[in-house]
C-alpha cells in the first residue's frame, strides 16, 4: 500500500459546508472551538488532517454529528411525479399506481384508486401490509375481522392471511399501501 492510498479522509469541504450553513466565520468557529483560525483554514482546504479529538471539538462547535464530516458526494433524492407513475388496471379493484416506480430498495409503495363497489378479491402474500386511506370509504376484511375506514385511517395486517378490500362509500376510494419490497 502506498502512502497516497493511506491518506486520511478529506473532511475539509464538509466542515466548510456546515460552517457556512450555520452562518459562521472561521473566527466564529475559532472562538467557539478554541482552535486557531489559520489551522481551521488549513483543515477546510484539506492541507491539515485533524485528529478525532479536533473533529469532536468542531462537531460540538458546529452542532452536527461528527459522522457528517465524512459524508462524500450525496446522491440526489429520487423524485417520481404523480403523472409519471407506472400503473396497471387490477381486475375488480381498479387502478394500481407504483408510487415509487417500483425502485425502492426496502419497501413497495402503491396507491390503489377504485370506484364504489370495486374490490380487490381475496388474496394473500408475505409480510405485513400497511394501509393509509387517502379518500373514500373502505371495508377491509381478514378472517372474521371486518373494519370500515375513512380518510386518514390506518390499518396494518399480516399479508400472509387471506384478506380483501372494498370501496363502500359513494365516492371513489384511494388508499396508500406499503409493504416490504419483493425482489
Amino acid at each position: 500500500m502506498t502512502v497516497e492510498e493511506r491518506r486520511p479522509p478529506a473532511v475539509g469541504a464538509q466542515i466548510k459546508r456546515w460552517r457556512t450553513e450555520r452562518g459562521l466565520t472561521l473566527a466564529g468557529v475559532s472562538e467557539q472551538s478554541g482552535l486557531n483560525v489559520g489551522y481551521l483554514s488549513q483543515i477546510e482546504n484539506d492541507k491539515a488532517s485533524p485528529s478525532l479529538s479536533c473533529l469532536a471539538t468542531l462537531s460540538e462547535a458546529l452542532e452536527v454529528p461528527i459522522a457528517w464530516f465524512f459524508m462524500g458526494e450525496v446522491p440526489p433524492p429520487k423524485v417520481v411525479l404523480a403523472a409519471d407513475r407506472p400503473h396497471e388496471e387490477h381486475e375488480g379493484l381498479g387502478r394500481i399506481e407504483l408510487v415509487d416506480r417500483g425502485e425502492s430498495r426496502d419497501v413497495s409503495i402503491v396507491e390503489a384508486v377504485a370506484k364504489t363497489g370495486s374490490r380487490a378479491g381475496l388474496h394473500a402474500h408475505t409480510g405485513d401490509e400497511h394501509h393509509v386511506v387517502l379518500s373514500g370509504r373502505w371495508r377491509m376484511s381478514q378472517g372474521d375481522h371486518v373494519v370500515d375506514l375513512g380518510p386518514g385511517d390506518y390499518l396494518r395486517w399480516d399479508g400472509s392471511i387471506p384478506h380483501d378490500a372494498e370501496v363502500i362509500g359513494p365516492d371513489e376510494g384511494r388508499v396508500l399501501i406499503i409493504t416490504l419490497a419483493r425482489r
